[in-house]
């Protein structure tokens, strides 16, 4: 399915964009050297019911999934870098930790990810691995507007990428999004310009640009969810969901302090 939405639900998407964003920017301050994994997810819980929001993911049971998911945020570390299911692990300096949040509120959902390195070290690689992805992430936003294809984000996407000499897993990518979490079309984060779908204002997109270090084998942990590197090498995943307008791409899971 499809969605295009109209004004008023464009609206409602602006607010639950803006939510997911300010969520994400307090869970990062405060996911600390000694921060529990099971913490973030508390608070990540807190602050969506104190917003009169609903969580997409407590109880999504997709197929690719053991069971329903069964928390608020999904947290992944270090070699994990989708579907990061929750556990009991205390961060330590210069873990990369990603934080990718979905939910709804007024009927809309809108979902982000970010990628940080806690503490105070920082791996050279590591940082490079982060940048990366959020240029990636800009490219793809630069290049949806009206009439532009899918093909041109995911070209834009996976250009920026190979050129910094990461593979490409295109299992999963980028997504439209509107009354549920996950619609069509799909958005690989690699793709041949001039195909595929063709955008209209009113399309919600949520892009994701993700990669690990050395593979694009991704291989699921003992959870049934966590998604992690083949090899064991770090990983890196930056996500905005974007409104398509009559002027090109408007971000709207910026949280409030980058407005």
């Amino acid at each position: 399915m499809i969605e295009i939405l109209n004004s008023a639900r464009l609206e409602r998407a602006r607010d639950t964009g803006a939510l997911v964003g300010n969520i994400l920017h307090t869970l990062k301050q405060r996911s600390t050297v000694g921060t529990n994994l099971l913490d973030i997810d508390q608070w990540a819980k807190e602050m969506i019911a104190e917003a009169g929001a609903q969580s997409c993911y407590v109880d999504y049971a997709p197929s690719f999934g053991r069971g329903p998911f069964g928390h608020y945020i999904c947290t992944a570390v270090n070699d994990g870098v989708l579907h990061g299911r929750p556990r009991n692990y205390t961060l330590a300096d210069g873990d990369l930790l990603t934080l990718d949040l979905a939910v709804a509120r007024g009927g809309v959902a809108a979902d982000a990810a970010i990628s940080f390195l806690v503490g105070k070290a920082r791996p050279a690689e590591s940082v490079a691995m982060i940048e990366t992805t959020e240029r990636a992430l800009a490219a793809g936003i630069a290049a949806a507007k009206p009439g532009a294809r899918i093909g041109d984000l995911s070209h834009a996407i996976g250009t920026v990428l190979s050129k910094a000499g990461y593979p490409i897993n295109t299992e999963f990518g980028g997504h439209g999004i509107g009354s549920t979490m996950h619609q069509d079309p799909h958005v690989p984060n690699m793709g041949r310009p001039g195909r595929g779908y063709k955008l209209r204002p009113g399309l919600l997109l949520a892009l994701e640009p993700w990669v690990m270090a050395d593979t694009a084998t991704l291989v699921t942990d003992a959870d049934g969810w966590t998604l992690r590197s083949a090899t064991g090498c770090r990983t890196a995943h930056s996500e905005h969901t974007i409104a398509i307008t009559d002027d090109g791409a408007e971000i709207l899971t910026l949280p409030t302090q980058a407005r």
